[in-house]
C-alpha cells in the first residue's frame, strides 16, 4: 500500500501526540507512513525525504516538532507537497511559543499550515480533507464526518434540556 501521507517528528519522544494524527488517518483508511526525522541531527536525511516525498506518491506530509520546531520548515522548502506543521510543546519549549512561531512565521514561498499546539488530530483531519479535494470517495467521508460533528452538538444540547437548576430557563 503507498502512503497518502507521511507524518513526520523531529523525535519519537514526539509519538504520543503526533498519534492522534495516525489514529485519524486509519479511521478513515487513509494508508499512512510515520518516521522520526530531525532537520538538526539528520538534516540529509530530511532533504532525500523532503525532495523524494511526491514520487513515492505521498499527497501530504504532516511534520511536528517542539523546541525551535525548524523540521515543517526545512520540508516545506524541499518539497511541493503540502507541508501541515504540528507544533509541540516539548520538555525544551518555552510554553510551546517557541514550536508555534517557529512554523507559523514562515518567509513567502514557503507555506506551512499550522495548526494549534499539540494538534495532530486536526492536521490529520486536515490532511484527509487536502487529499478529499481529490477523491470523490473521501470527500463524501469528509461531508459525513462534518456532519457527524453538528450531530454530536445537537445531542449534547438535548441532553443538556435534562440538566435542572433551580434557575434555569431552558
Amino acid at each position: 500500500m503507498t502512503p497518502k501521507v507521511s507524518i513526520i517528528m523531529g523525535s519519537v519522544s514526539d509519538m504520543p501526540i503526533m498519534e492522534d494524527a495516525a489514529k485519524f488517518l486509519d479511521e478513515l483508511n487513509i494508508a499512512f507512513e510515520i518516521n522520526a526525522l530531525s532537520a538538526h541531527r539528520t538534516p540529509e536525511m530530511v532533504m532525500e525525504f523532503a525532495q523524494n516525498a511526491h514520487t513515492r506518491g505521498v499527497k501530504v506530509i504532516i511534520a511536528g516538532a517542539g523546541g525551535a520546531a525548524h523540521l515543517p520548515g526545512v520540508i516545506a522548502a524541499s518539497t511541493p507537497l503540502p507541508v501541515i506543521g504540528v507544533p509541540i510543546k516539548s520538555s525544551n519549549s518555552i510554553d510551546g511559543w517557541d514550536s508555534i512561531l517557529s512554523m507559523l512565521q514562515m518567509p513567502a514561498g514557503i507555506p506551512v499550515a499550522t495548526v494549534a499546539l499539540n494538534g495532530a488530530r486536526n492536521a490529520g483531519i486536515l490532511a484527509a480533507q487536502i487529499i478529499a479535494t481529490g477523491e470523490p470517495e473521501m470527500l463524501k467521508v469528509m461531508v459525513d464526518f462534518k456532519k457527524s460533528l453538528g450531530e454530536k452538538v445537537v445531542k449534547a444540547n438535548q441532553e443538556l434540556a435534562n440538566v435542572k437548576f433551580k434557575c434555569k430557563t431552558n
